[in-house]
């Protein structure tokens, strides 16, 4: 799992209300759907089966902020990021070997492919990428006057912080978070909190990197990719999982998202063979490390 992960994934749009306590589907990102509530007059978001944990406070923080903001007489449509968003890379870099294959075949690396395929959402550098990685447009405003929507931003955000060192999470946006992680801590405290979380990840990274199994792997990956022609900056096994495809983005041209079709296609279809030696070359390294990483997660070191 990759901190340096870049850009984002379309957002999962939640809209739309039924009667109370009646299911009524919802249109979210990515052709997905999202089945909604109605709970004394706020829009609830139903957690779907399977969802980690992250995304599962993600619903209780949005469907809290609702009720909140349904008791201050403003309505709140909740939207709900997909876990995924975290890393856009998933797709290219993840477990599944068949779904990578199927991305690079298409995509390579998936920064010249917005040039050649514009209208394409699944880009992760495209037109139609991008305007679905805004947050979802609803309604909630509409309508109100100029005073009513300045009481609504007090209401979701809390009172405008009077310095800088007074800017916190404040209103129904605080009480959707505590909803969903509980009371915030004191900063003594979230000091601590914060420390043990990069302890435990220095940690986790520690043990990858000297799993013997995983290094055994990362060697021979990174001996195929030499006898690829692809330089190998590291061997470690926390920087193999990416490192060709962050070593191409050190090098992209800084014009890389507005090239013209014609310029792009054939550094497309580049990006495509490098993209493909790489998934070959670490296919079992990957499906070794991913197992181990879900149950030692690493951000790297600045995560």
């Amino acid at each position: 799992m990759s901190a340096l992960a870049l850009g984002l994934l379309p957002l999962l749009a939640a809209c739309g209300g039924g009667s109370d306590g009646k299911s009524a589907s919802s249109e979210g990102g990515s052709g997905s759907s999202a089945a909604t509530t109605t709970v004394d007059g706020a829009t609830q978001l139903t957690v779907p089966d399977g969802v980690d944990d992250t995304t599962k406070k993600e619903y209780i923080q949005e469907n809290a902020i609702a009720v909140c903001m349904k008791k201050q007489g403003f309505t709140y449509t909740p939207h709900v990021q997909s876990s995924t968003a975290a890393d856009p890379f998933s797709a290219v870099d993840g477990e599944d070997y068949a779904q990578a294959k199927k991305f690079r075949q298409k995509y390579g690396f998936g920064y010249y492919a917005g040039a050649v395929y514009p209208n394409d959402p699944n880009v992760p550098y495209g037109k139609a990428a991008s305007a679905d990685r805004t947050t979802p447009a609803d309604q909630d405003e509409d309508g109100l006057t100029d005073a009513q929507k300045k009481a609504y931003d007090i209401a979701l955000s809390g009172p405008p912080a009077k310095t800088k060192a007074e800017e916190k999470a404040g209103g129904c946006s605080e009480t959707g978070r505590a909803a969903a992680h509980g009371p915030a801590l004191s900063a003594a405290a979230e000091k601590n909190a914060e420390k043990a979380r990069d302890d435990q990840n220095h940690a986790n990274g520690l043990a990858l990197n000297g799993d013997s199994q995983l290094v055994q792997l990362a060697q021979q990956f990174a001996t195929c990719l030499t006898g690829q022609g692809i330089s190998v900056g590291t061997t470690q096994p926390t920087g193999m999982v990416d490192m060709v495809r962050l070593d191409i983005s050190r090098q992209l041209p800084e014009n890389f998202m507005s090239l013209s079709k014609d310029d792009a296609l054939p550094l497309l279809n580049k990006d495509i063979g490098i993209a493909l030696k790489d998934l070959e070359c670490g296919k079992k390294f990957r499906a070794a490390y991913f197992p181990k990483e879900k149950t030692k997660p690493y951000y790297g070191e600045n995560g």
